[in-house]
């Protein structure tokens, strides 16, 4: 068994350790001087971004001076010409003899969507929705899906083909970007008339947000 004086003479040379001096001390030292040039230097980088002002953006013109490309179903001129009247509507004229305010690019692509329908056959004599005889409502006055007569949902999944348009907007004087958006909308092969008229609705989509609330 461990001598109870011993042990009470380790404890007493431990308290005594503890509040021994403390060999590390806080020190501080002052600033060195600021360089000479800080004085005449403005540091942009400690400062947030100004918030652009959209409102000195007045005219426009294609970004390296060239139409935006076209597909099998639009041409370049038809792009062009549906961009540019959505940038009227959005206060922005084209550029005449000075310099623009905004460089603008457009692009188009055509691609695939998956979408998917469901349709309900009522399973009790192929009757539709409003065709059930005595009155259409359904015998004995149950309506379609309640009652005794159930629904039956058919899921059917069938491809379309959307038109896609980019637009990207760059300040002329730094070339950096201000606004970008992309929208879609069906495309339509029955006529030149349908194809424009979604083509024209997927440009005014992608600008219905500028400029930004």
């Amino acid at each position: 068994m461990p001598n109870p004086r011993l042990i009470l003479a380790l404890c007493a040379l431990a308290l005594a350790g503890c509040q021994g001096s403390n060999p590390y001390v806080a020190s501080s030292r002052p600033l060195p001087p600021a360089p000479p040039q800080a004085a005449s230097t403005f540091d942009a980088s400690a400062y947030p971004a100004a918030p652009r002002d959209y409102g000195h953006y007045r005219s426009w013109s294609w970004r390296n001076g060239q139409l935006p490309p076209g597909t099998a179903t639009a041409d370049p001129a038809q792009l062009a010409d549906a961009v540019s009247n959505a940038l009227d509507q959005h206060g922005l004229r084209p550029a005449r003899d000075t310099g623009a305010d905004l460089l603008v690019s457009a692009d188009l692509r055509l691609e695939r969507r998956v979408r998917q329908v469901r349709d309900y056959d009522d399973g009790y004599g192929g009757y539709p929705y409003g065709g059930y005889p005595y009155g259409g409502v359904g015998y004995g006055g149950y309506r379609h899906g309640y009652g005794a007569y159930g629904s039956v949902p058919i899921v059917r999944t069938y491809e379309v083909e959307v038109m896609v348009v980019r637009i990207d907007l760059y300040d002329a004087r730094d070339g950096q970007p201000v606004w970008s958006a992309s929208a879609e909308s069906g495309s339509s092969e029955d006529s030149a008339r349908e194809r424009e008229n979604a083509l024209r609705e997927s440009v005014n989509k992608a600008l219905s947000g500028y400029p930004p609330s």
